[in-house]
């Protein structure tokens, strides 16, 4: 299969590194473009006040730790079912990530739920 040509990390490697500054400016562009509607265009919640401004980061860090999560588990049984070098390399190099998404999205949470339930963590 065509498919199966980048499976190794030679060839992985080049195509990788011709499309890391495109979708790293796109990724850039996006998350400012997203920053600056949730801090300085969205208006004040009436209960919440500004305090509710704190959502607009903690939801999309828990998504993408969820979602980086899920990735992990589709390279890791790629990499079960093909034996392909590439899907160990994947996983291994998206777990800090993911960690560290999951550590901000806990948070974040806390500190949203300080100024809305007068706690820090209610579970």
């Amino acid at each position: 299969m065509k498919l199966f040509h980048y499976a190794a990390p030679q060839n992985f490697y080049a195509l990788a590194g011709r499309l890391w500054p495109v979708l790293a400016l796109l990724a850039t562009l996006l998350a400012a473009a997203g920053l600056w509607v949730g801090f300085m265009v969205a208006p004040s919640d009436a209960q919440q006040g500004q305090a509710y401004r704190i959502i607009y980061i903690h939801v999309p860090v828990s998504w993408m730790a969820m979602l980086i999560y899920l990735a992990m588990a589709f390279w890791s049984v790629l990499g079960l079912v093909f034996q392909t070098r590439l899907s160990g390399l994947m996983t291994r190099a998206l777990a800090p990530t993911g960690a560290l998404l999951a550590f901000l999205s806990l948070w974040t949470g806390a500190l949203w739920g300080k100024p809305m339930w007068g706690t820090y963590w209610v579970w």
